[in-house]
C-alpha cells in the first residue's frame, strides 16, 4: 500500500495552525478580562483621591517627638563628604523640626524649658545650620553612641556649658536615657552615664577655668569682688583631665564681674574695684593671661584625647542688659550680617581668636589634638533661640503687663544649640 506522506504532512500540519489559533484566541480573552478587573481594581482605589475635599489649616501645637528619617539630612558613614567651613552658612527651614520636646528629654533645666514655661510661639523650633559650602549631616545618636563606647567626655566652663550638656543628652536620650552617677554639693558638676555603651558625660562647673572665688546669689548678683587667680588652673577639670577622651573647654562672660586678680598668690590689679586703691588692670588684662595660661598648659600636656576650644557665645539684650530691662523679642533668624556682635563679645571673641592661633602650631608639634569651635556666627544669627521672659513659668499668668526679667543669653531647649552637637559630630566622624 502506498502513502501519501505529503498529504498526510500538510493535513497535520494545517491541523497544529487550527490549536495554534485556539490558544491566541483564548489567550487573547483571558487578557482583556484580567485588564477590566484590574481597572476596576485600581478605580477602586483612585476614587476616593480623585474627589475634592476641602481641609482646613491645622491649629499650630507644639511639635511632638518625632525621629529623624534614616533618609533625612544623613550621609552613609562611608561616604565622604566635601571639606568646608562648617562654621560659616545660614539657617534654614527645617520641616521635620527638633528630634526631643521637653516632655521627651528629663534634664531640660526649668530656666531653658520655653515650651514649659509657656513661650507662645513654636517657629524658632523648625530651623536647621547650612553652612555655605557642603551638607552638614544631622546629628545621629545611635552612631554618636556607638562612636563613643567606653570613652569619656566632658564640657567645662560656665551656664552655656551646661546648656550645651543638656542639648547633648537630650538628643542621646532618643536612643538611650542615661543614668546620672554624680553630682557636687551645688548640684552645679554633674556626671552621666550611659549604661548599654559605657560612655560617662560630665558637666564641670568651672566659669573661669582657673582658680576662683565666687560670691553671689542664685540670680547672678555679686556681693563682692570674684577673687581670681590668673595662673592657677581649676582643680575640678585639672584632676579628671588626664582621663577624659573628648573635652569641650569655654569661658568668657564671667570675666566681665568686678574682679580682683592675683598672681603667684600676690594681688596684682582689679576690674571694676573703685575704693580699694588697686590698680584698674580690666578683664582683657586677665582673660589674655588665663587664656594664655591654660593653652601653655594644654599644649604640653601630651593630653592623646581630643580637646575642643569653644568660643565665648554671643547674647541678644535689647534696650538693656540682664538686670536692667534688656529683652530679646525676635522671633525668627537673622540673616547674615543683620545683627552686629557687641563690643564686649567681639573683644572676648578675637582674644579667644588670638591665644588659639598662637598655641595652634605649637600643640600640632607636640601631637595633642586641640580644635576650635568657634560658633559665635553661628549663635549671633539666632536672636530668637532665648528664653526671654519664659525663663520663669508662665510669667504673664497673672498680669499681661507685669515686667519681667529676660534671659538672652542662654538658649531654650530644644533650640538652635542642638546644632552645636551637629557640627561637633562631623568633626569628630570626619576630622
Amino acid at each position: 500500500m502506498r502513502v501519501n506522506w505529503i498529504s498526510l504532512s500538510t493535513n497535520k500540519h494545517h491541523h497544529i495552525i487550527v490549536k495554534l489559533a485556539v490558544v491566541i484566541l483564548l489567550l487573547g480573552l483571558a487578557f482583556r478580562l484580567f485588564v477590566a478587573h484590574y481597572k476596576g481594581f485600581a478605580s477602586d482605589l483612585e476614587s476616593p483621591v480623585s474627589e475634592k475635599v476641602q481641609v482646613r489649616a491645622p491649629y499650630v501645637e507644639p511639635p511632638v517627638l518625632v525621629g529623624i528619617s534614616e533618609n533625612e539630612d544623613h550621609i552613609h558613614p562611608d561616604v565622604i563628604t566635601e571639606k568646608c567651613d562648617l562654621f560659616k552658612g545660614d539657617w534654614i527651614p527645617n520641616p521635620s523640626g527638633p528630634s526631643y520636646t521637653n516632655e521627651s528629654c528629663p534634664w531640660v533645666e526649668n530656666h531653658q524649658n520655653c515650651m514649659k514655661n509657656g513661650r507662645p510661639d513654636f517657629g524658632y523650633l523648625y530651623w536647621k545650620w547650612k553652612p555655605h559650602d557642603c551638607q552638614l549631616p544631622r546629628f545621629n545618636a545611635k552612631r554618636f553612641l556607638e562612636l563613643m563606647r567606653n570613652k569619656t567626655w566632658a564640657l567645662i566652663g560656665d551656664s552655656i556649658s551646661r546648656n550645651h550638656a543638656q542639648s547633648l543628652l537630650c538628643m542621646l536620650s532618643t536612643v538611650e536615657q542615661p543614668v546620672q552617677i554624680h553630682q557636687d554639693m551645688d548640684s552645679k558638676s554633674k556626671r552621666w552615664h550611659f549604661q548599654s555603651y559605657n560612655l560617662t558625660v560630665s558637666n564641670i562647673w568651672s566659669p573661669f577655668l582657673v582658680k576662683a572665688a565666687t560670691f553671689e546669689d542664685i540670680n547672678g548678683v555679686s556681693t563682692a569682688e570674684v577673687q581670681l587667680h590668673l595662673d592657677k588652673l581649676d582643680k575640678k577639670w585639672l584632676d579628671i583631665y588626664p582621663s577624659l577622651d573628648y573635652m569641650i573647654i569655654s569661658t568668657g562672660k564671667w570675666f566681665l564681674k568686678a574682679s580682683v586678680y592675683h598672681e603667684n598668690d600676690v594681688i596684682v590689679g582689679c576690674h571694676l574695684c573703685p575704693g580699694k586703691n588697686l590698680i584698674e588692670l580690666g578683664f582683657e588684662y586677665a582673660y589674655k593671661k588665663t587664656l594664655h595660661y591654660i593653652m601653655d598648659f594644654i599644649k604640653t600636656s601630651k593630653h592623646k584625647g581630643l580637646i575642643f576650644f569653644r568660643t565665648s557665645t554671643p547674647d541678644h539684650f535689647e534696650n538693656g542688659e540682664w538686670h536692667n530691662g534688656g529683652t530679646c523679642p525676635k522671633t525668627i533668624p537673622a540673616k547674615e550680617g543683620e545683627v552686629k556682635i557687641k563690643d564686649l563679645n567681639r573683644i572676648l571673641r578675637n582674644i579667644e581668636l588670638d591665644e588659639f592661633e598662637k598655641a595652634s602650631a605649637k600643640v600640632a608639634h607636640n601631637e595633642v589634638n586641640l580644635k576650635l569651635l568657634d560658633f559665635t556666627n553661628l549663635l549671633l544669627s539666632r536672636p530668637d533661640g532665648h528664653p526671654g521672659p519664659y525663663r520663669q513659668f508662665q510669667p504673664y499668668s497673672k498680669n499681661k503687663t507685669v515686667v519681667v526679667q529676660n534671659d538672652c543669653l542662654h538658649w531654650c531647649i530644644p533650640g538652635p544649640i542642638d546644632f552645636l552637637n551637629d557640627v561637633i559630630m562631623e568633626i569628630v566622624v570626619n576630622g
